[in-house]
């Protein structure tokens, strides 16, 4: 039977010949994940097992990146509980203040996730992970408790939806122009449980970081995984990189899709997500005048190499708005040391931004970047819900970080053509 490749990497890790959508089924994980957040709850839960240790120290990588360096003590005391319960079973991939970045800028970075992987972790944004081929979801803290213990987990196979971008991809339109445009055509719920499977000459012709961004939002969608089928691109990144064995897999051209779409990029502007949700997007000639008091530039979406110097080529001999607030926030450790060495630090710093270490805070309303009554922020991260970064009354635009920086130079929604 003709299967997608999600289909095929869960097969393989069902340790069965094939499988269909809908079917349950139990599969071995190659990586189980938890961060400051979710972990807490998922080592209580797995504390009641009675399990004398996790099933694999090398696999359960625990990365506290939500609320760190700790913003308050009831955050220290959930870092604290990670630390701790990474000492007790000696796990490998416990990643500290000063060696951490945002887990899932991290650990593609570091070799620890490779096409073919199956890959869960207790954050809605694991889906990241196959941007490099892999099946990656998110999962409740017991499942991950469960997976801690077991190495497994079970689920339902999703059906798969298609999407084939054709064109030339324009100067300043990005992957995540390209997902943010897809989640407006077929809205929040239009992927509801399914596999969205990148393809597509502008897909073969996109950068890494921007296959991992496409992949990261797929969720945004309602998805369960989101995934781009591994190419020399793929191969290039993972060569002395990955920590494992990785195996490519291929959809096969008679598989059976429940839908696809064909998109045509060539003309395809930056977009911009309006509030209250991802879905309600436009381009950004369109977004009128639209004063901002904050732009983000980072996040797991968007806090990439490429997606600095992107921002940097735009805010270079330019300064911030006098009445915007402008916070950088490298997506790891290396990413910051790379920053740096390249002179992007000080190129944002001497543009009047603000440049932290790697952290999820603004994101998720949490520290670093909370909004008042009445406030509005555009950023490159991925959800605009109210209340998400701050205030109920508040307002969060989301775009790339091409926007973001003309943005920040305007104080108003805008193109980077306007000022590059």
């Amino acid at each position: 039977m003709p299967m997608t490749i999600t289909e095929k990497i869960l097969a393989a890790h069902a340790g069965m010949d094939q499988v269909e959508p809908g079917q349950l089924i139990n599969v071995k994980i190659d990586v189980a994940l938890g961060n400051d957040i979710t972990a807490p709850v998922a080592i209580r839960e797995f504390e009641k097992i009675g399990v004398e240790t996790v099933w694999d120290r090398d696999r359960v990588v625990l990365v506290p990146d939500h609320f760190v360096p700790n913003k308050d003590i009831k955050s220290a005391e959930q870092a604290l509980l990670l630390r701790k319960f990474a000492r007790r079973h000696n796990l490998t991939n416990y990643y500290e203040v000063g060696h951490m970045g945002i887990e899932h800028c991290l650990l593609p970075e570091q070799g620890l996730v490779g096409p073919g992987d199956l890959i869960i972790g207790a954050d809605s944004h694991t889906c990241t992970y196959g941007g490099l081929g892999a099946f990656s979801t998110g999962v409740g803290s017991t499942d991950l408790a469960a997976a801690m213990a077991l190495g497994e987990t079970w689920l339902k196979v999703p059906e798969s939806i298609k999407f084939i971008f054709n064109g030339e991809l324009p100067q300043w339109v990005s992957g995540k122009d390209l997902i943010l445009y897809t989640i407006g055509q077929i809205g929040v719920d239009g992927a509801l449980y399914m596999a969205m499977e990148f393809t597509g000459p502008a897909i073969e012709k996109l950068s890494m970081d921007g296959r991992l961004t496409m992949a990261n939002m797929a969720v945004e969608a309602g998805a369960k995984n989101g995934i781009v089928p591994p190419d020399e691109i793929t191969r290039r990144y993972v060569e002395g990189r990955a920590k494992r064995p990785y195996h490519f897999y291929r959809s096969d051209p008679d598989a059976r899709y429940a839908k696809i779409y064909e998109f045509d990029v060539s003309k395809m502007e930056p977009q911009v997500a309006f509030p209250h949700l991802p879905e309600n997007t436009r381009p950004v000639s369109e977004a009128g005048d639209v004063a901002i008091d904050q732009v983000v530039i980072g996040s797991c979406t968007n806090g990439r190499m490429e997606d600095l110097r992107e921002a940097a080529s735009i805010l270079k001999g330019h300064k911030v708005n006098n009445n915007v607030r402008l916070i950088v926030i490298p997506g790891t450790q290396e990413i910051y040391r790379q920053m740096m060495r390249e002179g992007l630090a000080d190129l944002f710093v001497e543009a009047g931004a603000a440049v932290s270490t790697p952290t999820c805070g603004p994101c998720l309303g949490g520290y670093m970047g909370i909004l008042a009554k009445g406030e509005r922020a555009l950023a490159t991260t991925n959800r605009n819900f109210v209340g998400r970064m701050g205030h109920p009354e508040s307002e969060v635009y989301l775009a790339s970080p091409a926007v973001a920086a003309a943005t920040a130079i305007m104080g108003k929604i805008a193109a980077p053509w306007e000022v590059a």
